[in-house]
């Protein structure tokens, strides 16, 4: 690897282990919290992880509110909603949990408890002028590192578009990785989630603006998930594979947080928004085919790629060896359930021009390992489509 400068910082504080969110409490005392707005999504309320959660806080006598109105890709509207929830409340901090759609949520209301204007004012990158209230992030999927990232994606309804807020004043400032609230986690959104956290450990490992400090905590989420989903998907209750998950998922999230991604990332926004396929899965359903095209971009990496995942490469070319992690990928998606296609969602070839049009418009296009032309672009979308690499 060819190194002439890089930036890293990641100021999160970590604590993991089962049973840690009985930290809760120390943990919003030290940050200076007196009233908390806790901020889920639908399903961990239906779980009752946001119950545990208020019961840990009420055990403490500390104030709180809880605000649970947000879906998968979070809306502006949400958002919004929850702001006035917060405000309303009079909080000074967020716990945030759930998966990346809550946590993204919890990280914007944070941002205007202490910036002017609208969210709205924030879209785009390094627009966020104060920092944040604070964020405990708990994270109940392994699926996208929000927990220690700059951003938050939002869906633009209005606009028909996702958005992303990244700035160093929207990191949470601590991220609680407790694996027993992800043991209700079903088997679908384990596969799910867990692609996402591979696409983002793969991406970053093999974009052209990995440095080393990213290089290895992909190597590490990589390995991790490669040894860990399996069993997190068939065996729910799993608290190690569900621990390793967690921490794979964070891990990945380092890696990406500042170097961004690639195709699969560039595909992911348009195609989510157009048909409403969840993001973890709308990654796995792109990887494999992405993964096939950008292989001359960076034989090595694909080649240690396949050997992370227990592939035997010795005595093979470097071609052939960084192809067996097309095939790793492909058999670990077999493995754990995962065989939609774009097609299940409604995506045909006459969409695909508008589909590139946006995709092209991503940042994650130039740091890709190889430089993708809209032919390419097209065959990459119909191997989605069909299934096939």
């Amino acid at each position: 690897m060819t190194i002439s400068q890089f930036h890293f910082h990641n100021p999160v504080e970590l604590q993991y282990g089962a049973g840690s969110l009985s930290k809760l409490p120390a943990i919003v005392h030290g940050l200076g919290g007196t009233k908390v707005l806790v901020v889920g999504d639908p399903g961990v309320l239906q779980a009752g992880l946001v119950e545990r959660v208020t019961q840990t806080l009420r055990a403490a006598e500390i104030p709180f509110g809880v605000f649970t109105d947000i879906k998968s890709d979070p809306e502006v509207r949400s958002v919004d909603l929850g702001i006035a929830a917060a405000r309303g409340l009079g909080a000074d901090l967020i716990v945030g949990i759930g998966g990346g759609s809550a946590l993204d949520a919890a990280k914007a209301i944070a941002v205007m408890l202490t910036n002017d204007g609208n969210i709205r004012d924030y879209f785009g990158v390094d627009k966020i002028k104060r920092p944040s209230a604070p964020v405990v992030a708990i994270p109940t999927t392994g699926g996208t590192g929000s927990e220690v990232t700059v951003w938050s994606v939002l869906s633009d309804t209005e606009n028909n578009l996702k958005v992303n807020i990244g700035s160093p004043f929207n990191y949470a400032r601590v991220a609680l990785l407790d694996p027993e609230l992800s043991r209700s986690l079903p088997a679908a959104v384990t596969a799910a989630t867990g692609m996402d956290a591979l696409t983002h450990a793969i991406e970053s490992y093999v974009n052209k603006a990995c440095h080393p400090f990213a290089e290895a905590a992909a190597e590490k989420a990589i390995r991790l998930i490669a040894d860990n989903l399996r069993l997190a998907v068939a065996q729910g209750d799993h608290m190690e594979a569900r621990g390793n998950m967690l921490i794979a998922s964070s891990l990945a999230g380092i890696a990406f947080n500042r170097i961004r991604l690639g195709l699969v990332h560039a595909f992911a926004l348009p195609l989510g928004n157009k048909f409403h396929i969840p993001h973890g899965l709308v990654n796995g359903i792109m990887l494999p085919a992405v993964m096939q095209f950008n292989l001359p971009g960076n034989l090595p990496k694909y080649a240690r790629i396949a050997e992370l995942f227990g592939e035997r490469i010795d005595g093979l070319s470097l071609r052939d060896a960084a192809a067996r992690s097309v095939h790793a990928v492909r058999q670990l998606k077999q493995d754990i359930g995962l065989t939609q296609t774009l097609s299940d969602f409604g995506m045909t070839a006459a969409r695909c021009e508008e589909v590139i049009d946006e995709t092209m418009t991503s940042a994650n296009v130039m740091i890709n390992p190889r430089l993708a032309t809209r032919a390419d672009l097209q065959r990459m979308l119909e191997c989605g489509m069909n299934g096939t690499v």
